[in-house]
């Protein structure tokens, strides 16, 4: 009796060794997966690190010259010092050959990140880009979100009543740009009488005002980004593009086989660069500009940018 009651007890307390191991092995596997799945807690800053800011930036800046994209130019030669100021530009990154991201290096270039080097030089800036939707790049600059706006602008009056203009940098036509060997038309005229033609431009430009009074606006297909138009274009999607005279060159590029310009400028405005009304910065802008185009600078950026060496196409860029 005694030894049956001895047995079971050792049963019993084998049991319950095997269920405390049992449980042991659970517990450590859980704990073990917690450790693998919980994320590595970012590292606590000092109080010598300054804390980030908890306010993101709307764009990325892309500075002229990752190397140095600082303060250019200097107090003695500045024709107004600025005092490093930095100066945050508004820019499409999309619109040859003014601004753009070419594809292969990631780089942004073209005539205002050429420009206003040079004007941050003269004036003792530091220009700092800021890639910009176009629809909302105007009243970005209206409401103070960004210094200037670059971006081949043209001044109207419409734009005059929410934004500064500087003095006009550029005379700009702007022109038909047709598929190379386009026999159908030789003018937008001539376009506008055939109901079955379309023509494409950017939307909430002055080329789409320009396009409006010829066609319909069912024949006007309007889009994002000019890249989008000269891409429609090329497709057949529309059978030609109203554009600024100088971007049309730009797209060119070595494309002269496949686009070309037709029929005379539909309009000659003037081109200026967009600042926050009642900006200081408009006075020391009209001062640099004036001396670019007195030292013959502003004519060499021209002859680069829209001159028929300029070989970036819609191809090559973002």
């Amino acid at each position: 009796m005694d030894l049956n009651i001895e047995k079971t007890g050792e049963k019993e307390e084998k049991m319950k060794n095997f269920k405390v191991v049992l449980i042991a092995l659970v517990i450590a596997t859980l704990v073990l997966a917690a450790c693998q799945q919980a994320p590595v807690p970012a590292p606590t800053a000092s109080s010598d690190t300054p804390a980030a800011s908890t306010a993101p930036e709307a764009t990325p800046a892309v500075p002229v010259d990752p190397s140095n994209p600082g303060c250019l130019g200097t107090a003695a030669e500045a024709v107004v010092d600025l005092n490093c100021r930095e100066i945050t530009i508004a820019v499409e990154n999309a619109y040859l050959p003014f601004n753009y991201i070419e594809v292969d290096t990631g780089l942004a270039g073209g005539w205002d990140y050429d420009t206003w080097t040079q004007l941050c030089t003269l004036l003792h800036c530091a220009p700092v880009f800021k890639e910009t939707g176009w629809d909302g790049l105007i009243q970005s600059v209206s409401d103070g979100l960004y210094d200037v706006g670059a971006d081949g602008l043209t001044i109207t009056e419409d734009r005059q009543k929410i934004v500064d203009f500087s003095d006009g940098y550029l005379q700009i036509y702007q022109r038909l740009l047709v598929r190379a060997g386009e026999t159908r038309f030789d003018s937008l005229e001539a376009l506008a009488k055939d109901p079955q033609l379309t023509v494409g431009t950017q939307s909430g430009t002055s080329n789409y005002e320009t396009t409006l009074k010829y066609l319909p606006a069912e024949r006007v297909k309007a889009f994002e980004q000019m890249p989008f138009a000269i891409q429609a274009l090329l497709s057949k999607d529309v059978d030609g593009v109203v554009i600024d005279e100088v971007a049309g060159l730009g797209y060119q590029g070595q494309d002269q086989d496949k686009l070309a310009f037709v029929g005379p400028s539909m309009s000659s405005d003037q081109l200026a660069f967009i600042f926050p009304k009642g900006s200081d910065l408009v006075e020391p802008v009209n001062q640099a500009i004036a001396a670019l185009k007195a030292s013959g600078v502003l004519d060499q950026i021209n002859a680069k940018f829209f001159g028929p060496d300029f070989k970036i196409t819609g191809e090559d860029i973002k």
